[in-house]
């Protein structure tokens, strides 16, 4: 046997009474009330205060990870090119890489993936700076953040010795003696 409320209001619950200008329901109307929804969506933006900042740094992290890979692989493809070509002395990153099908050469020793010889990868800007006369006898290689702080917190920079170091600053390393004085990973 159904209970029914004394007064009924047409608008709202059927099974309502009117006590004054307050309603006092006796059924349960259905959705979410206003303050109810405010602090569902204040703990959704707290979380994602919390959370937005530390995705960031591990996209950082990652795109630094993943430009000390890509400077490791230069650093081998430089040894093998040095190697295979030695009239040629050190590549760039264009002869170091090649379109496929890929056919070896001086020009193009098909070394390094073509993403890489663009000097554009994961956040980071790649450039190989050949040193000496032909055949080159050295060469510096640097990675910097396309955006500091974005995309990269740290710079980085290898020689033909095949040690990646570091700078913190993310600035540019200028020269091999500047790359040398740096630590190493």
């Amino acid at each position: 046997m159904a209970r029914f409320c004394r007064f009924r209001v047409h608008s709202g619950c059927p099974h309502s009474r009117r006590s004054g200008r307050n309603m006092n329901r006796t059924c349960r109307e259905r959705g979410f009330s206003l303050i109810e929804l405010l602090i569902v969506v204040a703990i959704i933006l707290i979380i994602a205060a919390i959370a937005i900042p530390n995705l960031l740094r591990a996209r950082m992290s990652a795109n630094e990870s993943s430009a000390v890979a890509s400077m490791k692989a230069v650093n081998t493809a430089q040894a093998m090119y040095m190697m295979n070509y030695p009239l040629a002395g050190y590549g760039t990153l264009n002869q170091l890489s090649g379109n496929e099908p890929c056919a070896p050469s001086s020009a193009s020793a098909c070394l390094i993936d073509s993403a890489l010889a663009t000097g554009s990868k994961g956040g980071y800007t790649f450039v190989v700076t050949l040193i000496g006369s032909a055949p080159a006898s050295n060469y510096l290689l640097t990675a910097t953040p396309v955006t500091v702080g974005t995309t990269g917190q740290r710079s980085f920079c290898s020689t033909n010795e095949a040690s990646v170091r570091r700078k913190a600053s993310g600035a540019v390393v200028a020269s091999v003696s500047e790359c040398e004085g740096l630590p190493s990973l």
